[in-house]
């Protein structure tokens, strides 16, 4: 009788083990078949494929507009539809252009005048942003640049546009002479004044 009462504990633990493990792979399966239609079961496009794709993003955009041309034909031929007409945009090809702002702003006293100029200065560059950086990372130096070339002015030299223009290139020849003798290399390529007060 013993034997038949541990028989029949060991059956009933066989037989819990498969349930569980078969409930185990009906939830395995019902969760697969819910992310499956959640997530739409597209499958992820070829990472080659999207390379091929922008390598021959040319071809892809001639039939763009060959498609475009066939609906505007269509378009045209049909009473009562009002066409746009729609400039395309040139491809151009451009270089990037990296600006640095000097941080505060600069005051010094003009030659000969009681008046003083304060100015805010940033430059720019066609070149790698490692022009910029070596900017930043000499700013003491070029801020002295800056003031002593300003302080050369006179309230005449400053007056107008053309005054204005005068000192901007003169700050980029100066700036550019100053990274020049830090050994680093002038790629400034622009100064522009982003406050300019006469008082």
């Amino acid at each position: 009788m013993a034997e038949e009462v541990e028989e029949e504990q060991k059956k009933g633990g066989l037989i819990k083990i498969i349930i569980f493990v078969v409930a185990g792979i009906m939830l395995i399966a019902v969760g697969l078949g819910i992310g499956y239609f959640i997530f739409g079961g597209e499958p992820e496009p070829d990472p080659s494929a999207e390379v091929n794709q922008i390598i021959e993003g040319k071809e892809t955009e001639k039939k763009e507009k060959e498609e475009s041309a066939e609906k505007k034909e269509g378009e045209e031929g049909e009473e009562g539809i009002i066409t746009k007409n729609v400039k395309e945009v040139p491809e151009v090809d451009a270089y990037e252009t990296t600006y640095f702002e000097f941080p505060g702003d600069f005051t010094t006293n003009l030659k000969g005048s009681r008046k003083f100029l304060q100015v805010s200065v940033g430059v720019s560059t066609q070149y790698d942003e490692k022009v910029m950086e070596v900017v930043d990372s000499h700013q003491l130096a070029l801020r002295s640049e800056i003031l002593s070339t300003i302080s050369d002015f006179t309230e005449e030299d400053i007056s107008g546009s053309d005054g204005k223009k005068k000192l901007s290139d003169r700050l980029m020849v100066v700036l550019n002479k100053k990274l020049e003798t830090l050994k680093e290399f002038p790629g400034i390529e622009d100064v522009y004044f982003t406050a300019f007060i006469l008082q």
